[in-house]
This record gives structure tokens, C-alpha cells and sequence, in this order.
């Protein structure tokens, strides 16, 4: 039996065929520009990747997006976002101790995330801090006072990991795990409290415990969110003790997909962590942020992968439980550059110039995107010897032990030293946000009716703020209970003359195109009082501008079928 076509639909073949030999031909001297588009939402470097990684990004369309609050006051967002690991401590010489943190500012980083291990420093038993290990016996502080004077002679802070109990604290001693808790949590508390008062005043950022929903941190034992807050409840109650303003982070939480017992889902851990009322033992939600198998501009939400977007979901899940006000910040962020010969590739493969520009992406996505994200911690700055040659984690490292800088360190330091950082991007933003400079007098003020608590004040003409936005709005909101005029200068032209009212938002610039502008606002005649700055990016062609598009393209579709068939239907009248 022969199957005849009719006409109307045959003659559909010829059209849809030039269709798509169009499109091939149009793909050839395009390529570079739709493999940079697919780039851009797949993280993906070759063609079949990047196709499947778009069809799978298309079912974002079919999934609620992440509530994630971006337009709310965060606190400890608005700092410094560079930071680096180090090992300081395992610097036999303290010349090469130096010579990395040197280095390590001169490549623009503001923070050092530097473990404070217990095992190193409460060594042979409780309240002993003596290091008998070696002749001469020395005080176990000495290292680490070395350590901290050199953030501090670089003009660099610490985030102090403070983990790795010493055997002495569990009665079965490392057969339960080199890594696992102390029988008395108490005794982590009296080590914690030691730390603090040893360096008050001059480390201010303390983060309790590392990645305790998987092994081995948790010991040879199921972990558990609910023993891990505990811990998280005596560590914070210790730090606040002896320095209530000190920031405590969480410990970070790893990237995993199992359901226990021994690796618990990073998002099942952190809910557990609220129901045993985390909430109230710490400032800052730290996570990692690894990008493993794909790049750093994957956008594909799906639970169930690991990708540098997994930070949304996790912010979600603080939103849910009322804990917006809150940042995040990414602990350990990086991409392995393992050479192609080392059989074991755990952690994916990329080569030393993807990995140098994966990094900067990450930082861009992280300040563009994400406005209650603070710290990006790069994984790692150095090992002091080549002896983890032959395993995986020794190719995170942005210079080798002989301080020979990769291709990584070279791109960052362009980066952190470009213009492009120092930027609000979308976004609340406090008064006291790293990218706003001040000058001539300023006092900070509190009030409990200021967002986070207080706002920036001055009624001086010399008193003035200079910052660079990207956006099509930009907002001020004045502290409460002061009201006045100041001027504005946008882009270099005249200032015009701005009023206000206490606790007022004023829209101090609206585009329909989204830019990047430079304002300057000075107390003339004053006063002025800052409490945030807001930036908001919006446009047509961002929203009505696609709909519009895509309706103009849908409806002329369906005018042309209708009209062919018309015409099919008038000849086949004839």
C-alpha cells in the first residue's frame, strides 16, 4: 500500500528543509558566538555538552526559580569579596610564611581563611599549650602569634577555622576519627574561648567546625545536624562571651548529593540545623562552592547537581526559615587543574587557563548576581612541600611550594586590581559597603529603626560619598529621624540639589537602559544621613521588551500559516 502525501503538508517539507540548511549554514560562521551563548548558561566548553546542558537549562522554565530575597538588607554582604586558604601553619620557615602572605596581598586578596587547629595548639592535654613534640619545647601560640601579625602587617584579615580536635579529647582517641567531635563539647568550648581571648581585638571572624555533613570531618560515625549545632551553640556562646562583636560563620557546608549516614545533602543537613534552632548561633551561613564538572556560569537548577549554582538553593532554605538578614559566605571555591595523566579525577578536570578563567567568572557571577553573598574564599594559595603531588587536591593550588605563580594567581590579581570590582551591582546595599568612599567627617550612628542598625551621618560640606553602580535605578534611604537637602552628581555633571525625610527612600537615578554610572554625593548644605543604598535592574528588553518580542514572533508565525492556508484552500477550489 502506497501512502501519498497531501499537498498542504507536503508543502511544508520544502520550507523547513531550507530552514534548517539555513540554520546549519548560519552555525558555521556563528559557531563562536552561540557556543558563547550556550557558555553562558551551561558552563559547558564543547558542542554536545553545551546542546545537552541547553536542553536541560530549558527545564528551569518548567521549575519555580529559588525565592532567594535578593531586594532585603543583608549584613556581611557588603565587605571585601576576596579572599584566599592558606597553610601558614605548615611553613617549617617563617621567611616562607611571609613571603606568602606578601604575595597574597600583593595579589589584592583582603582575607586569609587560616585554620586554628586544636590538635596543633591544645596538643597534649587540656590547658597545656606547650609544643613538646620537638627540642627546643616552645609555647604552641608561637606560630600562630607569627601568623597573625603578619595579617596584620599586610593589612589582611583572618577568618580563623577553628576544627581537628587533639586525641586527648575523645577516650578512644583517633579510632573514632582523627577529625571526629570531643566526648565533651565543653572542652572545644574552653578552646574556642581561648583563642578569642588570645587575639581580642585583632581577629574578628571565627568560623566553627568544617564541612560536618560529610566524612571523614564528622568522624567515623554518622553525622548529625542536630549533635553539630550543639557544638555551633557552645563555639558561639564562647566567642560572644569574650567579644560580642566578633562575626561567627558556620561550618561550611559540602556539596553532596547522599541521604547518610556518614554524607548527609547539604540541603537536608541545613533545614535539620534550623529545626534544632541553628538560627541563633551564627552570623554567616558558610557552604563551598566548588564548580566541579561544569563552569562557573551553569545555570542549570536542578537539586540533584552540582554546579556553582547550588548556593540558591541553599539561600532559599535561610529565607524559608526567616533568615534573610543573613549572607552567605563560599568558604572554598575553585576548579581543579589535575595534569591529564593522573588516573584519579574526583573532583572533574580543568586545564590551568580554564581554571584561571573560571575563577574570575566566579567571583563576577557571585558580585553581579548574588547581593547576600560576602566572602569567596579561592581554594587554596599553596601546600609547603610537592610530597600530595600524586593526588587530586594538590591541583587546586594558585602557586607552587617553590612560589612559582600559576596562571590563576596572574589572572585574579588583574581582576581584583580592575575597576570592575568596586561596584553595586543589583541589590540592597548597607552604608558602610566596601565599594562607598568617604570623605571629610562622617559619624556612625546606631538606631534600632535603621536597617541592620544603623546609618552614616554628616553636616559638613567637606562630608561627602563616591561609588559606581550598574543598573537602570538607584535609590537612597536616609537614616531615620533626619531629614535635609544634599547634592548629587551623576557622571561628572552639575550636582542638583536632593531633599529627603528620615527613614525616606529617594530614587536618585532611573534608566530604561540597564549602565554603569558614577555618583558623588556630598552634605551641601547638609546634613546628610545614609542608611542603604538600592540598585535595581530592570528594563523592557529585559522583561516587557522579551514578551513583546515574542509575541510579535509568535503572532506573525500563526498570520502566516493562516494565510498559506488560505491560499492552499483558494487552489485547491480551482
Amino acid at each position: 500500500m502506497s501512502f501519498r502525501t497531501s499537498r498542504p503538508a507536503r508543502s511544508w517539507i520544502i520550507p523547513l528543509v531550507l530552514i534548517v540548511l539555513g540554520l546549519a549554514v548560519m552555525w558555521v560562521p556563528a559557531h563562536s558566538f552561540w557556543s558563547d551563548v550556550l557558555f553562558q548558561v551551561t558552563g559547558e566548553e564543547t558542542l554536545p555538552a553545551q546542546i545537552r546542558g541547553g536542553l536541560e537549562w530549558l527545564g528551569n522554565l518548567t521549575r519555580p526559580r529559588p525565592r532567594t530575597a535578593d531586594l532585603v538588607p543583608v549584613a556581611h554582604a557588603g565587605v571585601n569579596p576576596f579572599g584566599v586558604n592558606t597553610f601558614l601553619e605548615q611553613e617549617v620557615e617563617p621567611e616562607k610564611r611571609e613571603r606568602a602572605v606578601r604575595m597574597i596581598a600583593e595579589a589584592g586578596f583582603h582575607w586569609i581563611r587560616q585554620e586554628f587547629p586544636w590538635e596543633d595548639i591544645e596538643i597534649h592535654g587540656k590547658g597545656d599549650f606547650e609544643d613538646r613534640r620537638h627540642e627546643p619545647y616552645r609555647s604552641a601560640w608561637d606560630k600562630y602569634d607569627d601568623i597573625v601579625r603578619l595579617a596584620e602587617q599586610y593589612h589582611l584579615e583572618i577568618i580563623a577555622r577553628l576544627s581537628n580536635p587533639p586525641a586527648w579529647s575523645r577516650a578512644r582517641g583517633d579510632e573514632v576519627g582523627s577529625f571526629a567531635p570531643p566526648d565533651n563539647l565543653e572542652d572545644y568550648g574552653d578552646f574556642v574561648e581561648a583563642v578569642v581571648r588570645r587575639y581580642q581585638g585583632r581577629i574578628h571572624y571565627y568560623q566553627i567546625w568544617n564541612e560536618p555533613n560529610i566524612y571523614p570531618e564528622w568522624g567515623e560515625q554518622p553525622v548529625s545536624p542536630e549533635e553539630y549545632t550543639e557544638l555551633l551553640r557552645i563555639g558561639y556562646t564562647r566567642i560572644k562571651k569574650v567579644c560580642p562583636e566578633c562575626v561567627v560563620l558556620s561550618g561550611a557546608l559540602a556539596q553532596t548529593i547522599p541521604l547518610g549516614p556518614r554524607d548527609l545533602n547539604d540541603f537536608i543537613f541545613l533545614k535539620r540545623m534550623y529545626e534544632a534552632g541553628a538560627r541563633d548561633y551564627f552570623d554567616v551561613l558558610a557552604i563551598q562552592g566548588y564548580g566541579l564538572w561544569s563552569g562557573p556560569t551553569d545555570r542549570r537548577m536542578r537539586p540533584r547537581v552540582l554546579n556553582f549554582s547550588r548556593p540558591l538553593y541553599l539561600r532559599e532554605i535561610m529565607v524559608h526559615y526567616g533568615d534573610a538578614a543573613k549572607a552567605i559566605w563560599i568558604t572554598e571555591m575553585n576548579w581543579n587543574a589535575a595534569p591529564p595523566e593522573l588516573p584519579d579525577k574526583p573532583f572533574g578536570f580543568v586545564t590551568p587557563e580554564q581554571q584561571a578563567r573560571y575563577a574570575v567568572l566566579a567571583y563576577r557571577r557571585a558580585q553581579r548576581e548574588w547581593p547576600w553573598l560576602g566572602v569567596v574564599n579561592f581554594w587554596f594559595f599553596k601546600r609547603a612541600t610537592d610530597t600530595e603531588v600524586n593526588q587530586p587536591m594538590y591541583y587546586f593550588r594558585m602557586v607552587e611550594p617553590d612560589f612559582t605563580p600559576l596562571p590563576v594567581y596572574h589572572a585574579l590579581k588583574e581582576y581584583i586590581h580592575s575597576d570592575e570590582v568596586r561596584v553595586l551591582y543589583r541589590g540592597v546595599h548597607q552604608e558602610d559597603h566596601w565599594a562607598i568612599a568617604y570623605e571629610g567627617p562622617w559619624e556612625t550612628r546606631t538606631d534600632p529603626t535603621a536597617e541592620l542598625g544603623g546609618y552614616r551621618y554628616a553636616d559638613r560640606p567637606q562630608s561627602s560619598l563616591t561609588f559606581s553602580f550598574e543598573g537602570t535605578d538607584l535609590w537612597l534611604k536616609a537614616g531615620p529621624g533626619v531629614s535635609g537637602t544634599f547634592s548629587c552628581t551623576l557622571d561628572g555633571k552639575p550636582a542638583e540639589p536632593v531633599s529627603f525625610a528620615g527613614g525616606q527612600k529617594v530614587r536618585l537615578f532611573h534608566s530604561v537602559f540597564p549602565g554603569r554610572h558614577t555618583v558623588s554625593i556630598r552634605a551641601v548644605p547638609g546634613p546628610i544621613a545614609v542608611d542603604s543604598l538600592m540598585v535595581e535592574r530592570s528594563s523592557w528588553l529585559q522583561v516587557g521588551g522579551f514578551w513583546a518580542v515574542a509575541g510579535l514572533i509568535a503572532g506573525a508565525t500563526l498570520w502566516t500559516m493562516v494565510r498559506r492556508r488560505r491560499w492552499y484552500e483558494r487552489r485547491r477550489a480551482r
